[in-house]
């Protein structure tokens, strides 16, 4: 995750949103705002905003701006129901969706910064650490989430790799890490483009490049990559696909998930080089590793999204959950026509 080269106007622009709500420890943009090609001025900004205490953040924006929360929401229970809700039924954050500001709309997500380190490095819930995987403007860092994301990244390009033939274009690399926030994913059924992912990648392929070279710099000196160009820009990469590195991806996954792995395959107890007892996942074939993996991540995936999408109808009202329902399902059925 980088901090985009943005021009300053934008850069103020995507700012100034953060000027009528009270302060925040993280804020990015993500999204479609972010493609390059994004001439539509009229669609919403998604941001996340990570605090320190949820409850005490939505108490000070109930003072600032009531109008941003399902009526219901601040009659019954303000904060503490808020934050209660995205808590016990979604999966930690509360969204603000169709929120106007300086002739701009906005939605954003409000999350504990506790829950968003957690899931860059356990994917949990795999939700907001999905997002991660992807571009992303920053505009506040006081933690150098940018900086922890590097491992959140790493567990992503080695997921998206044990998913991957033995050949494969850097665009299928990314597509792949792209994908992973969506398996299972219950909205792509009904309710997204699916076209999603390639536009995606294709529409923000330098950011791709830039946030992940490092990671294939590294897989290359570990002789898990190598490289060759055919002309152009189009650059093909092989893989090993051998037992060891299969290993060696599997490493580099978050704990929770090779622990589900090794109740399913199996577990070893080997020494580290610096004496440590670690649990390494028994692993008979890559095929098997990689299926294993692909259903726990779109299990959370499809728990958490199932979750979200609950939540998210109570907290925004029915007015305002049927109609980003209607513009999520209006962008599906334009792809499906333009795909048949």
């Amino acid at each position: 995750m980088q901090l985009l080269s943005v021009a300053m106007e934008n850069q103020n622009e995507l700012a100034s949103l953060l000027k009528i709500l009270p302060p925040v420890d993280f804020c990015c943009v993500y999204g479609s705002a972010l493609h390059p090609n994004n001439r539509d001025k009229s669609s919403m900004v998604d941001y996340i905003l990570g605090v320190s205490d949820p409850q005490q953040w939505h108490s000070d924006n109930l003072k600032m701006n009531r109008d941003h929360y399902a009526s219901w929401m601040v009659h019954l229970g303000r904060a503490k129901l808020i934050t209660e809700v995205a808590d016990e039924i979604g999966v930690g954050v509360h969204f603000n969706p169709f929120v106007t500001w300086n002739d701009k709309m906005f939605k954003y997500g409000v999350v504990r910064m506790n829950d968003l380190i957690r899931d860059i490095f356990q994917w949990e819930r795999f939700y907001l650490s999905g997002r991660l995987q992807k571009p992303v403007h920053i505009l506040m860092d006081t933690l150098d989430i940018a900086k922890i994301n590097s491992i959140n990244l790493r567990a992503a390009i080695s997921a998206a790799l044990l998913l991957l033939p033995s050949k494969f274009t850097e665009e299928d690399l990314y597509a792949k890490i792209c994908s992973l926030s969506y398996m299972g994913d219950l909205r792509m059924l009904f309710a997204e483009d699916r076209n999603k992912v390639k536009k995606i990648v294709q529409g923000q392929f330098d950011l791709f490049q830039t946030m992940y070279k490092p990671f294939l710099e590294e897989y290359e000196t570990k002789d898990l990559l190598r490289f060759s160009s055919s002309g152009g820009y189009h650059v093909n990469i092989y893989q090993d696909c051998g037992l060891s590195a299969a290993s060696s991806l599997v490493s580099f996954l978050p704990p929770t998930v090779r622990s589900q792995m090794g109740m399913k395959l199996g577990e070893k107890k080997k020494l580290s080089e610096f004496g440590q007892v670690i649990r390494e996942v028994v692993i008979g074939s890559r095929e098997e590793a990689a299926e294993c993996m692909r259903k726990i991540v779109r299990r959370r995936v499809m728990v958490s999204s199932a979750r979200q999408a609950v939540s998210g109808l109570l907290t925004v009202g029915a007015v305002h959950g049927v109609r980003y329902l209607a513009n999520k399902m209006r962008k599906a059925w334009r792809s499906s026509w333009t795909c048949s």
